[in-house]
């Protein structure tokens, strides 16, 4: 099942073919060029479709320049990107690190406005990109990243000028189309703590043929990420790191003694199971083994004592937990903190103008992304039971068993004896796009026009090493001796291959026992995913009205979604798309409807969606004069049928007001948006994650549970309401080279597609709210793993407003010296954020403030720069605020809590803290075209904040310090 090594020789065929002033953040669209200066490929206007010349668009749109992705050097420049504060809740390669299941590991993809992934837009030269898993994002990771000339941030909605999924905004890579001559870059790193290794080559040329009128662009990159692997058992990390403490909220169950029914505590002692072994409850419970296999009294935490009940209840500690005492066994450390990535992406262009400001092209992409990660260490199994008679239970256990008069007893391990679990996961992306633009005159008016076909596909690999085959597992460990040898209990088992186990003590197991738990062939998931894209646009100006010209564009698109993905029979059942064979045979012990890994149970599916879509837009120009300024009133509409859910309108309204005052200008739009739901949420086979802990209210443990996530075809679009108004202060002649604005945001999301969590399902049946959910789950089932069946239905609503700021000043020649100094500094404050499930018995939560989540109070970026002819320096600050766990906790102390309720559960502590990182970078022209440059990420190694989810890579640094070099030419 291993993949090829994707192949770019055609590529750098066609660059040897070819080798024959920094940009600031701006705080609107930049305009379009002027006609002196533009060439037909270089007029790209984020967040608008209109073209004309001096337009501005009303929605605020942050700018990352060359010069900046350059300094900040980072091996992928979605690292670069994500640093802006309104993104917010992005995925990159450090997060999902602990799932094996989802298939998203070390996915590149943006969320802005703490809106989601799915609710962002992005796009390569205003075109759209095939996805990278069938949720529809799109992976940065496979885009050509030498060849990037800006990126433009638009932090509003935008689905009047581009569509569905523009909710939260629109990210637009804008390449260098016209590059001529050649440049590459070379760059490694690592972090304080030795790993993370880094290594970046990348190599870019162009150049014109026959009298300018053919270009030639190709790009071809390499890069490697080595990332920070897992610790071993107990509180141990990566590289000596010693953040981890195993911080976790208590459950104590109790909701109206006066304490709180929560409470945060640290090296926190789960007592179901441990390293090699312990019997979890009667007579015997508190009896654990050592590597070798010797029994030992465990040390319980919190001076707890066994109390040798059915229950397994530890006496002075919480339900399920000590604090303190052996800790040898807990298994969270083994997460991957950042998962190892390789890219490797060829890119191509060819550009024919065959009259003056008419070219046709086509480009091409090719992209591969292959990642592995460990999501936690060992497969902790607990609510074993044992057979004191089992040959591998040690004569004084045995003799202790009928001392106690008893046969079987309960058990909990982490494993440890087995290998841990791998995940890799090889994406390939394939896109060729054929177009037409240009130029052209209509009754003396001129007029753009942009056409163009792209046909991208996506596979995607997914491959788990060494996972458990639960039923083969619960029969290996049943052990008897039969004429003199260790064999399986049960005669099927023994029949289809059973190899018996021994899970008391770290004797590591026989080759052909792991075989038989941990098949060489484990889960499996080949998913292909493709998309058609035809668009033609129309922008002019064709009537002179009293204020300026009426701007226009107009345009009709289509666009094709497909998916279909196969795993294998023992996860996905058997089935015509995943039979039994090869290497994966028949077994009488199998479940033949799947879900028999520990976790990896991939499914079959398939789906398929078309839309059809048209839009004007226009510019008016409302009054042009010294006296009152110059303003537009720019709107759009856009009609779009959904093939799954018919047709559905969104538009948008607003407008710009150049004042009198210099450089001084108010801008607002308002906007209807719609995220349509994607393949994944309509067709997709269920989506299993493994749930090591999760807690049963009805027998008060934790247990593990599979969560299956199934699509629903009848969801309908999410619509959003989009405002924003804000002021600009652009470059005003009292003080050259200085540029503010200040733009308040609302937003709200109605029919927001989303599924009960599986905890909301088991506590709607266990409260008797949602009786219906009843039937979704079984958390004892005896014939298979314990699941809960999720499904999406259009019940939520979120509601978030906030403000950004933004702010540049160069200062020309500071106090004589040579050069400039740039000052610069962007900030997002969300003000509330709410979320609403539109369920029984349930209130709005403002996560705005939860840093166990993605949405701090504020966000700052602030960059200062010194830069002459011979060298460059920078520094960087990345900053957010205190916030907590949940905005919901009544926080009080012993004594002093109100009744605890689901909407305002109590809780003793409620403070995350925010954190403060220092960047600090440099460059030095060795010569006129040879620069080398360093980096050094998180100067002053600030550790992450204690989570009670392990950590939150989603705000904070959790590899730590990171150095780079490298050197960059251009020729």
């Amino acid at each position: 099942m291993k993949r090829d090594a994707l192949g770019s020789a055609g590529v750098a065929a066609l660059l040897a073919t070819l080798i024959a002033g920094p940009a600031l953040a701006q705080t609107a669209a930049p305009a379009a060029a002027t006609p002196d200066t533009a060439t037909v490929s270089e007029i790209v206007v984020t967040g608008t479709r209109i073209q004309t010349t001096g337009f501005t668009a009303p929605t605020p749109t942050s700018v990352i320049g060359e010069a900046q992705i350059q300094n900040n050097a980072q091996p992928n420049v979605f690292a670069t990107i994500v640093q802006l504060p309104s993104l917010q809740g992005s995925s990159g390669s450090a997060t999902n690190t602990f799932s094996t299941s989802s298939g998203q590991q070390g996915l590149s993809s943006f969320s802005l406005r703490g809106l989601g992934t799915i609710r962002t837009l992005t796009l390569l030269d205003g075109q759209r990109v095939v996805g990278a898993y069938y949720t529809g994002v799109t992976d940065v990771s496979l885009f050509p990243q030498l060849l990037i000339q800006r990126v433009d941030v638009v932090n509003g909605g935008a689905s009047a000028s581009y569509g569905s999924d523009a909710v939260g905004g629109v990210v637009n890579f804008i390449t260098d189309t016209r590059f001529e001559g050649l440049k590459g870059n070379v760059q490694a790193g690592v972090s304080t703590y030795g790993d993370n290794e880094q290594g970046l080559v990348q190599l870019a040329g162009g150049r014109s043929f026959a009298n300018d009128r053919v270009h030639l662009v190709g790009s071809v990159e390499w890069a490697k990420e080595n990332g920070v692997g897992p610790g071993d058992f107990g509180l141990d990390l990566a590289g000596d790191r010693d953040w981890f403490t195993q911080t976790t909220m208590i459950n104590r169950n109790v909701t109206n003694d006066g304490s709180p029914q929560y409470l945060m505590r640290d090296n926190v002692q789960n007592y179901a199971y441990t390293k090699y072994g312990l019997i979890t409850a009667g007579p015997l419970q508190g009896i654990a083994f050592d590597q070798s296999g010797q029994p030992f009294q465990f040390q319980y935490g919190s001076g707890g004592v066994p109390s040798k009940a059915a229950n397994g209840a530890v006496i002075g500690c919480f339900p399920g937990a000590c604090i303190g005492g052996d800790l040898s066994g807990n298994v969270d450390s083994g997460r991957t903190l950042q998962s190892a990535i390789e890219r490797k992406v060829g890119y191509g262009r060819v550009g024919y103008n065959f009259t003056d400001n008419n070219e046709a092209y086509v480009s091409f992409n090719l992209g591969q992304v292959k990642t592995h990660n460990q999501p936690v260490n060992g497969m902790n199994k607990t609510g074993l039971t044992l057979q004191c008679a089992n040959p591998y239970v040690p004569a004084s256990v045995q003799a202790a068993c009928a001392t106690a008069g008893i046969t079987s007893f309960q058990y909990g391990v982490s494993n440890a004896v087995l290998p841990n679990t791998v995940v890799h996961t090889d994406r390939r992306q394939y896109r060729v796009v054929a177009g037409l633009k240009g130029k052209f005159d209509l009754f003396s008016k001129d007029w753009s026009y942009d056409a163009y076909y792209e046909h991208g596909v996506n596979k995607t690999a997914v491959d788990v090493d060494h996972i458990l085959l639960t039923p083969r597992f619960n029969q290996a460990i049943q052990a008897i001796t039969l004429n003199g040898a260790i064999v399986c209990a049960d005669p099927v088992a023994r029949a289809s291959g059973c190899q018996p186990l021994n899970i008391f003590g770290g004797k590591p197991p026989s080759a052909a026992t792991l075989e038989y738990v941990q098949p060489a062939e484990g889960p499996f998931q080949r998913l292909r995913m493709t998309q058609d894209v035809a668009s033609l646009n129309f922008s002019g100006a064709p009537i002179d009205l009293w204020a300026g010209p009426l701007s226009v564009a107009f345009g009709a698109e289509y666009r094709r979604e497909f998916y279909t993905v196969r795993a294998d029979p023992y996860g996905a059942g058997v089935a015509d798309r995943s039979p039994y064979g090869g290497a994966y045979p028949a077994d009488p012990l199998l479940n033949t409807l799947g879900n028999n890994w520990h976790a990896g149970n991939y499914k079959n599916g398939n789906g398929v969606y078309n839309v059809k879509e048209t839009f004007l837009e226009i510019d008016l120009p409302l009054f042009n004069n010294d006296t009152v300024g110059r303003a537009n009133f720019n709107a759009a509409a856009r009609v779009t049928d959904y093939s799954t859910s018919g047709t559905i309108w969104t538009w948008k309204a607003g407008g710009t007001w150049d004042t009198p005052i210099d450089g001084l200008r108010v801008r607002g739009v308002t906007s209807r948006d719609v995220r349509a739901p994607n393949l994944s949420e309509l067709f997709a086979a269920p989506v299993t994650t493994t749930l090591p802990n999760f807690f049963d209210p009805v027998n008060n443990r934790n247990v593990v549970a599979i969560q299956n996530a199934v699509g629903n075809p009848n969801l309908t679009p999410e619509i959003a309401r989009n405002s924003q108004i804000g002021v600009v202060l652009a470059n005003p002649s009292w003080l050259p080279g200085f540029s503010a604005s200040f733009d308040y945001y609302k937003i709200k999301v109605d029919d927001v597609v989303s599924s009960l969590g599986a905890a909301q399902i088991v506590d709607y049946c266990y409260r008797n709210i949602l009786p219906q959910t009843c039937g979704t789950y079984n958390l004892n089932n005896t014939n298979g793993p314990n699941y809960i069946n999720v499904q999406s239905f259009n019940l939520a609503s979120i509601k978030t407003s906030g403000f950004d700021i933004e702010a540049s000043y160069r200062w020309r020649q500071p106090l004589g010296l040579s050069g400039n100094f740039t000052l610069r500094a962007l900030a997002t404050h969300i003000r509330d954020f709410w979320t609403d499930t539109g369920l029984p018995g349930t209130v709005p939560v403002d996560s705005a403030g939860v840093n166990q989540g993605n949405t701090p109070n504020w966000k700052w970026l602030a960059i200062q720069s010194y830069e002459t002819d011979r060298f460059t320096l920078t520094l960087q600050e990345r900053w957010f605020t205190d916030g907590n766990y949940g905005n919901q906790y009544v926080v009080c102390a012993p004594g002093t809590c109100p009744v605890s309720t689901p909407n305002a559960p109590t809780i003793d502590k409620n403070f995350m803290p925010g954190a403060f990182y220092m960047d600090v970078g440099g460059t030095y022209n060795i010569r006129k075209d040879v620069t080398a440059y360093f980096k050094v990420d998180n100067l002053f190694d600030r550790d992450p904040a204690k989570s009670p989810n392990y950590a939150n890579p989603a705000l904070y640094d959790i590899v730590g310090r990171m150095y780079r070099a490298g050197v960059r030419f251009r020729f």
